[in-house]
């Protein structure tokens, strides 16, 4: 398995990953991160936040940009150089959260592309957006 070298990629091509945030992804995510923030893990401290509910993790939602990348666009074999993030919008339990990688700038002459990286709810609200900088897998003749 191998993915798009970068005389493959052109500007404006994209791929997307949806999923649904489960209460189990929450809790698996702090449990693997060790980021225990009672915001996502304890509902009585979360009714009384901004949200009034538990939220996810961001980093949860940036997460789905990796998935994108590392097995759509470029794909296997990339190398996830660098990442810039604003998380705009809460992700709740029960979203269906769509990350979308779109190439923005091609630099051959370094093997690099930067890469639109936008997050949105099943309600088309963007939750986290950025840019990230890979290193598509070397050309295979």
């Amino acid at each position: 398995m191998v993915g798009l070298s970068i005389d493959q990629l052109s500007i404006g091509q994209s791929a997307s990953f949806s999923k649904t945030i489960s209460e189990s992804d929450v809790y698996m995510f702090a449990g693997v991160t060790g980021d225990v923030n009672p915001a996502h893990i304890n509902e009585s401290y979360a009714n009384a936040t901004p949200f009034k509910t538990r939220i996810a993790h961001g980093m949860l939602s940036a997460g789905l940009i990796s998935a994108v990348l590392g097995t759509q666009l470029p794909g296997p074999g990339s190398i996830y150089a660098a990442q810039t993030l604003r998380f705009t919008a809460p992700v709740h339990i029960g979203d269906t959260i769509t990350a979308v990688a779109t190439v923005k700038e091609l630099l051959p002459e370094r093997n690099r592309a930067i890469i639109e990286t936008v997050c949105t709810n099943q309600d088309g609200t963007v939750v986290t957006c950025g840019e990230a900088t890979v290193s598509p897998p070397a050309h295979k003749p």
